[in-house]
C-alpha cells in the first residue's frame, strides 16, 4: 500500500490540459486506462463462452450470463444488443459479463455458435 505521502503527490489539474487522470496521469479527453483494462481482460480469456444460469442475488429471478466472450468493450455492448433482440427481452452487460433477462439458453448457443464463437453450457 503506497503511503499517503505517495497518494496526494501527483498533477490533479492543469491550466494547459484540464482535469488530469490520477492513474495514467495523462489529460482525462486522453485517458487509456479504459484500454488498458480492456486489454488485461482480453490477455486472461480462453476463448470458451460460458453460459450459465444464475438466481443468486436477484430475488430468485433467473438471468443468463454470458462471460469469457474475446471482445473488446464496443463490441461486447453490440453483441449484447444482439442477443437481447433475438431473445426479446432486457439485460445488461457489467464487467465483461452479458446479463439476458429469463432463461435463454439454448437460444443464446445457437446464436453465438452462428457468430462463430466456441460455447459451453456452464452449471447445473
Amino acid at each position: 500500500m503506497a503511503s499517503m505521502k505517495d497518494q496526494l503527490r501527483g498533477l490533479v489539474y492543469s491550466t494547459e490540459h484540464g482535469r488530469t487522470c490520477p492513474q495514467c496521469e495523462q489529460p482525462e479527453d486522453s485517458c487509456i486506462c479504459d484500454q488498458l483494462q480492456d486489454q488485461a481482460r482480453l490477455e486472461t480469456l480462453d476463448g470458451i463462452v460460458r453460459i450459465r444460469r444464475e438466481t443468486s442475488g436477484r430475488k430468485g429471478k433467473g438471468v443468463t450470463t454470458l462471460s469469457g466472450i474475446p471482445l473488446s468493450e464496443p463490441e461486447l455492448k453490440a453483441l449484447a444488443k444482439k442477443l437481447k433482440k433475438v431473445c426479446g427481452t432486457g439485460g445488461a452487460l457489467k464487467e465483461g459479463v452479458i446479463e439476458i433477462q429469463g432463461d435463454h439458453r439454448d437460444k443464446l448457443k445457437l446464436a453465438l455458435e452462428k457468430e462463430g464463437f466456441k460455447v459451453k453450457l456452464a452449471g447445473g
